[in-house]
This record gives C-alpha cells, sequence and structure tokens, in this order.
C-alpha cells in the first residue's frame, strides 16, 4: 500500500481536485494507493473498525467534493487487468477485471478482441468498478445487460462476498450497491426478504466495496442491435441492425465528444463529472402534466412509470448551454454537464446545480436528482 508522496493536505496528501473529472476539491486527511486486494480490504476494513471516514476512489469522475476536502481516508485502487477464467463458443467469454481498471481500457480490450456487448458504452469515464454501483448506460446499453457477478468487501458483514446479478438489483442509474447508500437500506437476505440495516447510509462509499467485476460476453465481429436511434443515424443502419465493433465505438466517441464527454485536457467543456442530473422516472400522472412535446419513455420492468429527459426540462426550464455563474457553467456542447471552466470551486458548481434544478422544478414541478456522489457537500 503506497502512502501520498507529495501534495497540498495534511501528511502531503493530494488535493481530491487533482483525482476527479470536475477538477474540484481540498485535500484528505489521509491518502494511500491500494495495489493489491488485500491491501484495499485491510485499509477499507482498520477504518472502519477505527471509525475514520472512508472514500474508495477509482476514476473519480462521478465525484463532487467539498472544497474543505476529506475528512477522512481516501483509498484509490490502482488495480488493473483482464483476466479470462473461461472462453467457450457456447457459454461465451467470461473476463474478471480489478475494480481499478480505468473502464476505457475494457472497452477497448473487449472491442479488439471481438467481443459483444460494452462497444456502447465506449468513452465512459470512471473506474470498472464504478460500473455496476450506478449501472452505467449509454446509447441502448447498460452493464447489467452483460455483468455475471460482483465480488464486494462487504463493510456490513466484514466479509469478503460475491454478488450474482438477481442480488445486484440493478435498475435505471442504481443498484444494490448504490442503494446502500441511501436512508432505510434494507439488506436482501432471501428473495421477497430483507433486514434493515441499522449503518445505512453508508457515504460516501457504499457498504459494498466493490474488488472485481465479472462479465459474460459473446464472441462477434458485430456489435448487439442499435437500439438508439441517434446512434443508428451515425453508423447509417436501422434501429435494431448491426455494424461492425470498431465502428460502434467510433460513432460513439464521436458522438460523446460533441457533447464533450469524452475527457479532453484542452477542452473546458470535460471537465465535469459527466452527466449532472440523471433523468427523471415519473409516474403516469406526473408524465402526462408535462407538455405534450416533452420525450417520454416506459421503464422496462417499471409498469406505470415513465421516463423523460432531464436535458429536455433543463432547455425549456430557459438554462442555455453555457449558462452559468463564470467559474462553473454548463457546457456549452450539452446541457446536463455541469463545468469547471478552469478555477471552480464546489460551491460554485453546487450554485449552478441548484440553480437549473429549482428553475426546473418551478417550471415542471418536477425535481432532478444529481448523478455525481456529493461529499461533504448538499444541494
Amino acid at each position: 500500500m503506497q502512502p501520498s508522496a507529495g501534495g497540498a493536505g495534511a501528511g502531503g496528501a493530494p488535493l481530491l481536485a487533482d483525482l476527479t473529472t470536475l477538477h474540484v476539491g481540498g485535500p484528505a486527511d489521509r491518502y494511500v494507493e491500494a495495489t493489491s486486494e488485500e491491501e484495499l480490504v485491510t485499509a477499507v476494513r482498520d477504518a472502519d473498525a477505527a471509525g475514520e471516514p472512508v472514500l474508495v476512489l477509482g476514476g473519480g469522475s462521478n465525484l463532487l467534493v467539498a472544497d474543505a476536502g476529506f475528512p477522512g481516508l481516501v483509498v484509490r485502487d490502482v488495480r488493473t487487468g483482464v483476466q479470462v477464467p473461461d472462453a467457450s463458443a457456447c457459454a461465451g467469454v467470461t473476463l474478471t477485471v480489478p475494480a481499478g481498471t480505468p473502464w476505457e481500457d475494457l472497452v477497448d480490450h473487449v472491442v479488439d478482441n471481438e467481443l459483444v456487448g460494452l462497444e456502447a458504452l465506449a468513452g465512459i469515464p470512471g473506474s470498472t468498478g464504478a460500473a455496476p454501483v450506478q449501472n452505467i448506460g449509454a446509447y441502448g446499453q447498460e452493464v447489467a445487460q452483460t455483468i455475471a457477478q460482483v465480488r464486494v468487501w462487504d463493510r456490513g458483514r466484514g466479509a469478503v462476498r460475491t454478488l450474482p446479478l438477481v442480488t445486484l438489483a440493478f435498475g435505471y442509474r442504481t443498484s444494490l450497491l448504490k442503494r446502500s447508500m441511501q436512508p432505510g437500506f434494507a439488506e436482501p437476505v432471501r428473495r421477497g426478504d430483507a433486514t434493515p440495516d441499522p449503518r445505512a447510509p453508508w457515504r460516501p462509499t457504499p457498504r459494498y466495496v466493490v474488488l472485481d467485476v465479472t462479465f459474460q460476453l459473446r464472441p462477434g465481429s458485430l456489435g448487439a442491435p442499435v437500439t438508439y436511434a441517434e446512434l443508428a443515424r451515425a453508423l447509417d443502419v436501422p434501429v435494431g441492425g448491426r455494424a461492425p465493433l470498431g465502428d460502434v465505438r467510433a460513432a460513439v466517441l464521436a458522438l460523446r465528444r460533441g457533447k464533450g464527454m469524452v475527457l479532453d485536457p484542452a477542452d473546458a467543456d470535460t471537465s465535469s463529472a459527466g452527466s449532472f442530473f440523471t433523468n427523471p422516472v415519473l409516474d403516469e400522472a406526473a408524465a402526462a402534466a408535462l407538455p405534450a412535446e416533452a420525450p417520454r419513455w416506459p421503464v422496462p420492468g417499471e409498469p406505470g412509470r415513465v421516463k423523460t429527459s432531464a436535458a429536455w426540462l433543463i432547455e425549456h426550464a430557459g438554462f442555455h448551454r453555457g449558462w452559468g455563474h463564470g467559474a462553473a457553467s454548463l457546457s456549452t456542447k450539452h446541457t446536463l454537464a455541469v463545468t469547471n471552466r478552469g478555477a471552480a470551486t464546489a460551491a460554485d458548481v453546487l450554485g449552478v446545480a441548484r440553480a437549473v434544478r429549482d428553475g426546473v422544478a418551478r417550471r415542471f414541478g418536477v425535481r432532478l436528482e444529481p448523478e455525481p456522489v456529493l461529499v461533504g457537500v448538499s444541494l
């Protein structure tokens, strides 16, 4: 386990601004880099035993950290690699990936090795371990479609556990892992039964610290059927059509770059935490109250629930691309991202986000929910 060798905080801990894609946040009280599973588990277990707050960090792409920093231990998982424990023509290919592996490295690996299922998730920043926590998704794919299981350190039980797909309970931008960060969380113990967790909510790190993720992928040279109209147009295929894996990845990266959603140090629009708000999921009555032209989509597996577009609500509430308060603003390419224009503080970012949230609520009666994990701050 490697302690910090320099920085601005006590004991040489680096600024969280240097470890997150929003480039915002003060120092940690303590900072270590875990180079093995044992080091990661030991660091978290010992901090929990001492009552010390813990922030486990991967790519830092989904965090907004307070200007005062983090009053506890930051553990950065720097493990990488891809293991292939099983590959057969019938069952497909099983990949097990350490949580610290950059997500883009995994996408490149599977596309280059002609494995189907992650190609539309190219360009998403962050680590592989963060992917199942919020069930990342884009352009018609979600990571839940290819995950077989997730191995975790269960902070509540003090044990390493393997959580199968059914236990992970994936939903739109959520999972069992993420739900452990919410008040009232109950641990599932058997089908249809759960036990209230007295230590919930677990924040800013979930109860379940991801150690590695196992994917089940199908060999093939063509990507999965394209269900997202914008991507289908970019590939010049009909919705439901297919295209070579490499072409899908390239088209997704081009679309994301056009929205400032691929990290680029020269582009201030990419200094963000990605989409700051999730698309609202409403009941049918709330959805019917929106203007007729507002986008609406059914939510798979949730009868009577309707998803609408946060970006549409933001734009039609009067917030244009680039709207903001100087140091922080909405992206000039995409209204869902709140960006750091170079010297923003957490307070600056929150000021923009609050104004947008409150403006949408006044105009449409819909409360937008933040997608990033808020560390030491609240919206």
